[in-house]
């Protein structure tokens, strides 16, 4: 079930809306579980199991890493074993059949293939779950005692399937009290109502044009003002689709009373691929840097060496994180390569004195973020070489 749908609209939301403020308000916790279950049971049925299963058990981590947290060892020791669970169940339903594909092209089908069926949203659950734990252990939350509050910080339907990835930290006390406020329930509505007009009226609309360039049988006919064409309608698709179903999530949890962080923040209007970082799906983004980033060391490291590794662990975990593929493995590639470069030249800092000169980088950033996008959108590797090659105009000889 997706926002967008007259399901949605016009049966589950209503519903949803009724039913939570009719009930009484001591049980309106369990409700919205319920009913989050249902919404992720409609297209997942089978998969509700695997996520109760990471549910009930990161909530017993969180207990037991709280109740441990006078004795430092036991309290990491068991930190690290949600980590290894988490990581783990994020393996097996993401990357295992991809590895497997991999292993056997080098030693010629030496494992069957899993075919293991991908479950919606399982990335952003498994990182809802990791949020809930990471934040326990470093004392910013309280464990959930009862475990459907726990599970409703991780099933939440407005942010299940799409996000924004809510930290627990933001909403731990909402969990627990919430109360009702007209203006916040109108701004939500509203913020609702703009998220879906983005996502129905604009990102629909020119998916049109980018699906009529990417999806083209034979890319060899593909002419670079097609390609070009493409790649904008496409540029403005993602940008639409996704903030407006952030736009939509924030504005659901002002329904119900949670407070989300904001996702999107004009990122093309950014003047350096960094800056793009910071505005473009800010939860994600804050999460790498918060739970991976800093942890490793961040900027703050004694040489260049260790900065460039730091980026580079981040940015090959961002890419495949968001698929299984070469494509995203490259496209986390590309940006570890633009931000390893900005970070060692400063370079957008030193054009900030000159008007001229930022206002070319900021065209270049956004060329490299349309360039990232092709491998983002592309029909697999190859397709997405293909159609950079048109688009910066060598033709199609590949």
């Amino acid at each position: 079930m997706v926002f967008s749908s007259a399901l949605f609209l016009f049966v589950f939301l209503p519903l949803c809306l009724a039913g939570y403020y009719l009930i009484n308000v001591k049980l309106r916790n369990i409700f919205l579980l319920v009913m989050s279950i249902l919404f992720y049971a409609w297209g997942e049925p089978k998969f509700v199991f695997v996520m109760l299963f990471s549910i009930a058990i990161n909530w017993l981590f969180g207990l037991l890493v709280y109740k441990y947290k006078a004795n430092k060892k036991t309290a990491k020791t068991m930190f690290v074993f949600a980590i290894i669970f988490n990581v783990a169940l994020l393996f097996v339903f993401k990357y295992l059949n991809f590895s497997i594909k991999n292993i056997n092209r080098v030693f010629d089908n030496i494992i069957p293939q899993a075919n293991i069926i991908l479950p919606i949203g399982i990335s952003f659950f498994t990182f809802q779950a990791l949020s809930y734990v990471i934040d326990v252990y470093r004392g910013k939350g309280e464990a959930q005692k009862n475990p459907l509050n726990t599970a409703l910080y991780i099933a939440l339907f407005p942010q299940l399937i799409a996000g924004p990835i809510v930290r627990y930290e933001t909403i731990a006390k909402e969990i627990d009290s919430r109360t009702f406020n007209i203006d916040d329930f109108s701004r939500g509505v509203r913020r609702f109502i703009i998220g879906l007009s983005k996502k129905v009226i604009i990102a629909n609309t020119v998916a049109i044009i980018a699906d009529s360039a990417f999806n083209m049988p034979d890319l060899s006919q593909l002419t670079v003002l097609m390609a070009w064409l493409g790649i904008i309608a496409y540029t403005l698709q993602i940008y639409f689709d996704f903030s407006g179903y952030s736009d939509m999530a924030i504005g659901l949890g002002l329904m119900f009373g949670f407070h989300f962080n904001e996702n999107f923040n004009y990122p093309y209007i950014s003047k350096s691929v960094t800056e793009f970082w910071r505005r473009w799906h800010i939860s994600l983004g804050t999460w790498f840097r918060d739970y991976i980033y800093f942890p490793l060391g961040g900027s703050r490291v004694k040489t260049k060496q260790r900065l460039v590794l730091n980026l580079f662990v981040v940015w090959m975990l961002t890419g495949v994180w968001h698929g299984a593929n070469w494509n995203f493995v490259f496209w986390g590639f590309f940006y570890f390569v633009l931000l390893a470069f900005e970070k060692l030249s400063a370079l957008p800092e030193k054009l900030e004195h000159s008007f001229i000169g930022a206002q070319v980088y900021r065209v270049f950033t956004l060329f490299f973020v349309m360039f990232g996008w092709v491998f983002f959108r592309a029909n697999g590797f190859k397709n997405a070489v293909k159609y950079t090659v048109v688009l910066i105009g060598w033709g199609n000889e590949l």
